[in-house]
């Protein structure tokens, strides 16, 4: 068959949609399939409107003889993308990550609301550019053939304000990798290295973890915080050599630094505000985002040798797995479903 693949970012950009759109496109030519990945190249100049019809007309170029169209988002290229399927009779599948419209509202009014609780309390509060894209994104949601989501956690938020057909919804988990390594940690310097994320958004909660980590250090000077990073393989070495990773964000839907952290055998700290919490909630040691004072009793209890030699060998016990080759055999099943 004959795929394209449409997203706005690509490796080596560092994000969950990038990966994804990688990891498929690598899956489906192992499989056999003939995939063409359209990604933003002169489109990341322009002024959005003209960014998304100048792809809308890359994309229909992209569409004849093409089987069906996967976009790893839900606005800045699904919306074009669906527009040219749609018109050419296509069949497209989109796979949400995070929350654009949380995600903007949060950085434009520092008002710290819990994903969970932002549709339900803060539509009124939304601007003018905000509404269209609401509007624009149920668009999207209402045209796409299939609508997938990694955790029903999310697709639960989404169903009500979105007003979601759970015909054509459904959930496929990110990709998951056990650890294999047995061997025991040892640290630079001694210091015990947290590592935080890579992007300085506030729904990410910073401020408040470095106030809870600040506490901590008093208390245990060998605690370090670092959540500045660079590329997605730096980032990927610093987790590798980190003593533990953490995530107090208010809503991630499925970290890829949480799972990254599983394949390399790493203890993690991640918020209770995340879609992973059925799938790991023997293995995560939880915090609320919202409360700094438990934030830096996990981090200093993670801290302790017995604790983390314990939760350590909890990780690497883990053995839940789920490929790339399945997430892409799941998404080409659902394509033939439509």
């Amino acid at each position: 068959m004959k795929i394209v693949i449409a997203t706005g970012i690509y490796p080596p950009d560092i994000g969950g949609p990038a990966q994804y759109a990688r990891e498929m496109e690598r899956a489906w030519t192992r499989a056999g399939h003939a995939v063409q990945v359209l990604v933003f190249r002169t489109e990341r100049r322009l002024p959005t409107g003209i960014r998304h019809l100048y792809y809308f007309f890359r994309v229909l170029w992209a569409l004849r003889g093409v089987d069906f169209v996967f976009s790893p988002d839900t606005f800045s290229a699904a919306l074009p993308a669906v527009c040219a399927a749609k018109l050419l009779s296509k069949q497209i599948i989109i796979r949400t990550g995070g929350d654009f419209l949380w995600e903007e509202y949060v950085e434009r009014t520092g008002d710290l609301v819990l994903l969970r609780n932002f549709y339900a309390t803060r539509m009124a509060s939304l601007n003018l550019k905000e509404r269209l894209v609401f509007r624009l994104m149920r668009f999207v949601f209402r045209r796409a053939d299939v609508v997938v989501f990694s955790t029903a956690w999310q697709r639960d938020i989404f169903a009500e304000p979105y007003h979601l057909n759970s015909k054509k919804c459904f959930v496929v988990e990110n990709c998951y990798v056990p650890s294999v390594t047995n061997k025991p940690r040892s640290f630079l310097n001694g210091k015990k290295v947290f590592v935080a994320g890579v992007r300085e958004r506030k729904w990410k909660n910073m401020p408040r973890l470095q106030r809870a980590f600040a506490v901590a250090e008093r208390r245990d000077p060998s605690l370090l915080l670092q959540w500045e990073t660079g590329s997605r393989g730096k980032f990927l070495q610093d987790i590798k050599d980190s003593y533990a990773v953490i995530i107090a964000s208010l809503g991630d839907v499925s970290p890829n630094t949480i799972l990254e952290a599983i394949s390399f055998g790493i203890p993690f700290i991640l918020t209770r505000e995340t879609g992973l919490y059925e799938r790991l909630k023997d293995v995560a040691v939880w915090v609320n985002p919202e409360d700094e004072a438990d934030i830096a009793e996990k981090i200093l209890w993670l801290a302790d040798e017995r604790n983390y030699t314990i939760q350590t060998a909890t990780v690497r016990s883990f053995s839940f797995s789920h490929s790339w080759d399945d997430i892409a055999d799941e998404l080409f099943s659902l394509a033939h479903r439509i």
